[in-house]
């Protein structure tokens, strides 16, 4: 397997007939940070799923550190953080009862269960239920549960929406860190400069297929300094603005 964590091999994905991912071959090694950056219905989020094992493929292999879901269920979800990009928190429960809710799950203490709350500034929340969070807080809890148990990859979807300039600034910070650490993060996004400050792989998606993949400094090359910008509107015939 080599240093490879993960592999989509010959991955297809179609709903009643429509294809959404198309033969999609995709590498991503132990300890780096992958974006995946396209246009709506690029198939961004239906990768991640897959991933994580909430969709399966129609045809094609996701191996993680050699598993498939379909032969080792357990083994292949101790290997993965998930954090979706929409989570209905059940009514009621506060932070800490969530996150302890998770933490049972994954085998872990209350200890742990508080200092990843604690890492994303919600560890004084007292008894307001997540569900009356805003969007930004209730980011910040599902980020905490995908890493609180610090497995082998983190994978995100759409992780900063929501989130104010100081916790933006904050999760780039916690992202490069569990980085730092080995672990290894792929994740989606529409906002193209937080994929140039986390990633040191950029993806580009269009129609369920790869059609750009490199380094953040070949795009700089290549690019110039408009970079991903420039790159997403050659690749996506878009004319200035931001992509939505």
């Amino acid at each position: 397997m080599g240093d490879q964590l993960v592999r989509f091999e010959a991955v297809h994905k179609a709903f009643k007939g429509k294809v959404v991912i198309d033969q999609l071959d995709l590498k991503v090694a132990h300890g780096e940070a992958v974006a995946l950056c396209g246009g709506n219905g690029a198939g961004k989020s239906t990768l991640l799923r897959m991933l994580a094992g909430i969709l399966h493929p129609t045809k094609g292999v996701i191996t993680v550190n050699g598993q498939t879901y379909r032969d080792n269920r357990r083994e292949y979800a101790r290997h993965i953080g998930y954090m979706p990009d929409d989570y209905r928190f059940s009514p009621g429960l506060t932070a800490l009862e969530t996150m302890l809710f998770w933490a049972r799950l994954r085998g872990l203490g209350q200890a742990r269960a508080r200092e990843a709350l604690s890492m994303v500034g919600l560890s004084d929340t007292g008894s307001k239920p997540v569900a009356s969070f805003s969007k930004g807080m209730r980011q910040r809890v599902m980020f905490a549960q995908a890493i609180m148990a610090r497995p082998p990859i983190v994978i995100m979807d759409e992780p900063t929406n929501g989130l104010d300039p100081y916790w933006m600034d904050t999760f780039v910070m916690l992202v490069r860190q569990a980085v730092a650490e080995g672990q290894t993060i792929l994740f989606s996004t529409h906002q193209l400069e937080i994929a140039e400050a986390l990633a040191d792989r950029i993806v580009f998606l269009r129609d369920g297929n790869v059609v750009l993949d490199g380094n953040t400094g070949e795009l700089r090359q290549t690019y110039g300094a408009e970079g991903m910008r420039r790159a997403f509107r050659e690749l996506f015939g878009i004319n200035g603005g931001s992509p939505k």
